[in-house]
């Protein structure tokens, strides 16, 4: 839950507005402002105070406990220009809260911490559990010093300015392990303890018998990631309660679906009890991975651990036609956040100052696609958090097709859309698509003339509103007359028609031409030919489809 509290007037209209936004997270304090501030500090998570910083600072001042315990608070000043983290930037949350703030708000977040400055993701913020010397090797990795990253464990972490050797570590470890003096571990969520449990057998002997499997392998509860069991055990109550102790989730699979995993020590027992000759081991072992701790006993109570392999995580990511104020807040979020970014050079180029340090950039040039598919889909399998790019929506005309063709279900796919050309195009001629249309490709580079040409006439006879993609380059000069000429067969000279060319950018053009006029000796690789439809007219130099043929005709045509 988030506090608010404010004392004057305006601060109190500026955090009822915040409290109507989010009305399901946020607790409105009223009351003389030292007692709220109280009470909201020692009962929520996080503080929104619409007071100025230096007050909220005496105010926290006696109450603050430690970077661990306390509360993330930011500040709004009065006139709600500004939305400051004060305190619990990264433990606390506070820069997130910041940047939530400011966007509902409308006001600048100000986040101050070192690592987030420079664009450094912060080692306590990355979602892992975290020991040894954060600060220490914070400050190398901020003043530019050697630090190594050993990842024991591959795991798809943000990108981080390592090296292969250093004074400082980063150690990516499940192991049991103490830091050293310079060096942080991260632990990352990759055994699965698989559980077994006769009925009524005690939480204390579930959870000591999976304590001890781990210590003595020299594994660390901390890189537990889920208790995992037979649907008939979903219940019982040690289980539960062990996965409860170790804060981790209770995940269960059917007896069918545990009996068809080969494991080394089935039994009778569990065959004759839930159906499965085998519950600890087949539960561990059923999504795949390394048997590490094959199945012990106690007296009411099995379990086996499992490392498994790294999810790697491929986003495929659309940049929109060029303009940076039409790149989505989430592609940027995405871009931060991949530790590798494959893409065209000319793409790469478009959104290098947007990559945090350490990023890893495969590029390639024109013509590559599909390597540039498989490269992305490869170093999410290596267990990568990466990043694939493409102009406009990668799903349209771009790389999510070739990349999803070659990606199979052992690796995490995100999709985040982007602002396609004809919707840009569209933005600049008026409203074209303000009805049924399509869009078509004229490149017979994958895809044969006949196929095109099929689809073109095929759009011809419906009467749909075309949008041209690809129309016409130096060795392919004789397709977008050839494709006018058949639109031409089926609609009337005077046919408006928007040509754009580099949509968005800082060279863009645009004109808007009829059917009969249309040179396309003046349209190349980078432009956009929209052709209307039998409704489409020109307003005010600007292309109209009206959204349905009735509302047409009960209008005097435009002059």
């Amino acid at each position: 839950m988030i506090g608010l509290i404010s004392a004057t007037a305006a601060g109190a209209a500026a955090r009822d507005r915040l409290a109507a936004a989010w009305p399901d997270r946020t607790r409105v304090y009223e009351g003389p402002v030292k007692e709220a501030v109280r009470a909201a500090f020692a009962e929520c998570e996080q503080l929104v105070c619409f007071l100025a910083t230096g007050a909220v600072v005496r105010l926290l001042a006696p109450l603050l406990a430690g970077k661990a315990a306390d509360p993330g608070v930011v500040c709004v000043d009065e006139g709600g220009r500004f939305a400051v983290a004060l305190l619990g930037g990264h433990g606390g949350g506070a820069n997130e809260l910041a940047r939530e703030v400011g966007a509902s708000l409308g006001a600048e977040p100000v986040v101050t911490t070192a690592t987030d400055a420079v664009g450094l993701p912060g080692l306590d913020t990355l979602g892992l559990p975290y020991e040894g010397a954060v600060a220490a090797v914070s400050r190398a990795l901020l003043d530019g010093e050697p630090v190594a990253l050993a990842a024991e464990v591959a795991w798809p972490l943000p990108p981080l300015p390592v090296a292969d050797a250093g004074a400082y570590t980063i150690r990516v470890t499940d192991r049991d392990a103490v830091p050293g003096e310079r060096e942080v571990l991260l632990r990352p969520p990759s055994l699965v303890v698989g559980v077994g449990a006769s009925r009524g057998a005690p939480a204390e002997e579930v959870l000591g018998l999976v304590e001890g499997a781990l210590r003595e392998a020299g594994l660390s509860a901390r890189s537990v990631g889920e208790l995992a069991t037979v649907d008939a055990k979903a219940g019982e109550p040690g289980i539960v309660a062990a996965a409860e102790r170790l804060g981790v989730p209770l995940v269960t699979y059917s007896a069918e679906e545990l009996a068809g995993v080969e494991v080394p020590n089935p039994s009778a027992a569990p065959l004759a009890a839930v159906g499965t000759p085998s519950v600890a081991e087949a539960a561990a072992l059923l999504r795949g991975g390394e048997l590490l701790v094959p199945k012990r006993k106690s007296a009411m109570a099995t379990c086996a651990v499992v490392r498994r392999p790294a999810r790697g995580r491929l986003a495929v990511v659309g940049l929109g036609p060029g303009a940076r104020d039409l790149l989505t807040p989430r592609a940027a979020a995405e871009l931060r956040r991949a530790s590798v970014v494959v893409g065209l050079d000319q793409y790469v180029d478009q959104i290098r100052d947007l990559l945090r340090p350490g990023t890893r950039v495969l590029e390639s040039g024109l013509g590559a696609e599909e390597e540039r598919a498989r490269t992305a889909v490869a170093q999410a399998r290596a267990g990568h958090a990466v990043a694939l790019i493409g102009s406009g929506d990668a799903g349209v005309y771009a790389m999510a097709s070739p990349a999803l063709a070659e990606a199979s279900d052992d690796i995490d796919v995100v999709g985040v859309p982007g602002v396609t050309a004809a919707l840009a195009a569209g933005a600049i001629l008026g409203a074209p698509l303000g009805h049924d249309h399509v869009s078509i490709s004229l490149s017979d580079l994958h895809t044969p003339w006949e196929v095109i040409e099929r689809r073109v006439r095929a759009a011809a006879e419906a009467d749909l509103v075309v949008t041209f993609y690809n129309p016409r380059s130096r060795g392919r000069d004789w397709q977008l007359p050839k494709a006018l000429a058949i639109l031409a067969g089926h609609r009337e000279p005077a046919t408006p028609v928007g040509v754009v060319r580099n949509a968005s950018r800082p060279d863009e053009s645009s004109r808007v031409t009829t059917l009969a006029e249309l040179d396309a000796a003046t349209v190349d690789m980078m432009t956009v030919v929209t052709v209307g439809n039998t409704a489409t007219r020109i307003v005010a130099g600007r292309m109209v489809t009206p959204r349905g043929y009735r509302w047409q005709a009960s209008r005097e045509e435009p002059k």
